[in-house]
């Protein structure tokens, strides 16, 4: 018994962290955190943004999975994350958007002739026939 539980607790760890690791390398890529450090012009605290994203990371998956009360006085600081977050979705959205200037590439590359707003198009399909399942059976729910 004891053994099933740390396999099935070294591949829930090791799971997470390849899942979080392609996440934060995701972010990387489409150049997120190098176009926000450049804009602020803040370089010379490199060692404070990467602290704080591990910190963060660590933070919200915590307050998800043991659904640990945030703090005394919780609608001030749920104000406060919802601005952070909106502002983060409105960078990675902007980033997005510029690597969409790489889709005629993929598409000349796969050498797709026609079609592909339908590409795009199943990708946001699936992602909302995603985000539907997991809302309304609960899966996000306590």
């Amino acid at each position: 018994m004891f053994l099933r539980q740390a396999a099935l607790f070294f591949i829930g760890c090791s799971s997470g962290g390849v899942i979080a690791a392609g996440i934060f390398a995701f972010l990387a890529i489409i150049g997120v955190f190098p176009r926000m450090i450049h804009s602020t012009d803040s370089e010379k605290n490199i060692w404070l943004y990467e602290t704080l994203l591990i910190l963060g990371g660590i933070w919200g998956n915590l307050i998800d999975l043991y659904h640990l009360p945030i703090f005394p006085g919780g609608d001030v600081v749920l104000a406060v994350c919802g601005l952070t977050v909106g502002a983060f979705v409105g960078c990675l959205v902007m980033s997005l958007a510029e690597t969409l200037k790489a889709l005629p590439v993929l598409n000349r590359r796969i050498r797709l002739s026609v079609g592909l707003q339908y590409v795009i198009l199943s990708i946001a399909a699936g992602k909302l026939g995603g985000s539907l399942l997991y809302f309304t059976k609960g899966f996000g729910g306590a």
